[in-house]
């Protein structure tokens, strides 16, 4: 089992949050698609397994029209593929768009919606409006889509508590099968970032924002929502299989400018910038970068990985793959939290206790190799 990521870097405007590569320059658009559908045929014998679960991320996916997708999944095997994801802005959904996409293999739409407020959604510069995302979804429902996720953001600044439980039950309400959930961050080199350093505005108080997160868990597990990830929930059967593999150490491979690949022992990343990238494809060169990952690194992404998800760490798992020594070191590590409620050691697995889920990354840490 391995998974296709593919990255689009267009949009039409950019967040003021936003830290992935993507450029409003849609003059190379087409040189783009035609370098991706050369590095998809370049990279075949990347991956040794068959490819079950493919992403396509950005960036805005839905900026490529469906002569573009056509084009690019008639490079892609996805006879085997179990899950395809497509990432959407909610007011490019239009009924013809929802019947473009339904023609594809895509059977996972995954849209950036953070809030239901439009002047929330106005301050983050997103070109949506919250009525786009009712008719997105009826749209998708329509056309047999069955398994939709939606983004949230929850810690703007002066955002109260009543506002995002009115903006987690309107998610609740949408019927969607799967929510990520993140708090704002100033990401450095983000106009956000700027205008906190400018003292354009204040982060969110600490304890507002737990009780923010602390909410989200409650309502969320209410409404019949399993909460497989620190960031993700889920109806029964509609966790994210691509996303998981990206936590479960499964590999995948990258295409497109910035894209990363992972084959257990290295990593893969491609350069970001669409001209460098274009060019170099069709000279028939990789334009990556590549490291090989030693035993610490990867017994650190390991369990770091492992430890944000409902499952947790396999001890067993870690003693097969890495040998005794790690095995142990992670028992010890895990020891003090343990005793301290923060973890939970059950059925040979070493997962984070509610109390801990509030202290993920400090826990996180103590396990590093460094």
């Amino acid at each position: 089992m391995a998974g296709l990521y593919i990255h689009i870097p267009f949009c039409v405007s950019r967040c003021i949050y936003c830290g992935f590569y993507s450029t409003t320059n849609h003059a190379l658009k087409e040189g783009y698609v035609d370098a991706l559908c050369h590095e998809i045929e370049m990279r075949k014998d990347y991956l040794k397994e068959d490819i079950r679960t493919i992403y396509i991320g950005g960036g805005t996916p839905s900026t490529l029209g469906g002569q573009h997708l056509q084009r690019i999944f008639s490079h892609i095997n996805s006879d085997n593929a179990v899950e395809i994801t497509m990432e959407c802005n909610p007011d490019d959904i239009t009924p013809e768009y929802a019947s473009q996409l339904r023609g594809l293999p895509i059977n996972r739409i995954s849209m950036g919606v953070q809030t239901f407020d439009d002047k929330r959604l106005a301050f983050l510069r997103r070109r949506h409006k919250s009525a786009n995302v009712k008719q997105a979804i009826n749209a998708l429902r329509h056309v047999g889509i069955r398994n939709i996720s939606i983004d949230l953001i929850y810690g703007f600044p002066g955002e109260t508590i009543e506002q995002w439980i009115k903006d987690i039950d309107e998610a609740v309400n949408m019927g969607v099968e799967h929510i990520s959930a993140y708090s704002l961050m100033f990401e450095e080199g983000t106009p956000l970032y700027r205008m906190l350093e400018k003292g354009g505005m204040k982060e969110i108080d600490e304890e507002l924002s737990l009780l923010m997160y602390e909410t989200l868990i409650d309502r969320l597990a209410e409404a019949g929502y399993e909460h497989y990830e620190i960031s993700n929930f889920a109806k029964p059967g509609f966790h994210s299989r691509h996303n998981s593999s990206y936590w479960t150490d499964i590999p995948y491979i990258g295409i497109g400018a910035s894209a990363h690949s992972y084959d257990n022992t290295s990593r893969q990343w491609n350069v970001s910038d669409i001209s460098t990238y274009i060019t170099e494809i069709n000279r028939e060169n990789i334009p990556a970068e590549r490291e090989i990952l030693d035993i610490d690194t990867r017994y650190n992404d390991t369990v770091m990985l492992r430890l944000r998800t409902s499952e947790g760490i396999n001890i067993n798992e870690i003693k097969n793959i890495f040998g005794s020594k790690y095995s142990c070191r992670c028992i010890k590590t895990a020891q003090r939290h343990i005793e301290n409620g923060l973890l939970v050691l059950e059925n040979g697995h070493l997962h984070l206790s509610r109390k801990g889920l509030f202290v993920s990354d400090m826990i996180m840490s103590d396990f590093m190799i460094v």
